[in-house]
């Protein structure tokens, strides 16, 4: 079993930066890649970013690339989301995610991917 536990979501203008945290506990020498995904009202849960952690690769969906970055902390077991010049279209409940088994680039930007979640956090964006 894996725990995870997000926090850092709040309310940001647009332009503005927010930095999520996931801290993990449990088995994590079994996590094969942490992901971050996002759900809005009346919208599907969609990939926001993943690392794989034996390569250190990092994923990113077009709409986040170049503004998000996705990292992790070994040391303290706790992967990082940094989010700049947000936008309200950002706006969302964001979770982090672990994944025991293999999939591919593609394969991991689906949810059914994962295999634990966190309770999420709300990052909300104002215009």
């Amino acid at each position: 079993q894996v725990q995870l536990v997000e926090s850092g979501g709040g309310l940001v203008q647009a332009g503005g930066s927010l930095r999520l945290s996931c801290a993990t506990s449990g088995r994590t020498f079994s996590t094969f890649a942490m992901g971050w995904f996002r759900q809005a009202p009346g919208k599907e849960r969609e990939f926001v970013a993943r690392v794989t952690l034996n390569d250190g690769n990092t994923y990113y969906a077009d709409s986040v690339k170049g503004r998000f970055t996705i990292s992790r902390d070994k040391a303290k077991n706790t992967d990082y989301l940094q989010m700049n010049s947000l936008k309200p279209e950002d706006t969302a409940v964001y979770y982090c995610a672990a994944s025991e088994r293999y999939s591919s680039a593609i394969g991991g930007r689906r949810p059914g991917a994962y295999d634990y979640w966190g309770q999420g956090t709300q990052v909300t964006v104002s215009s």
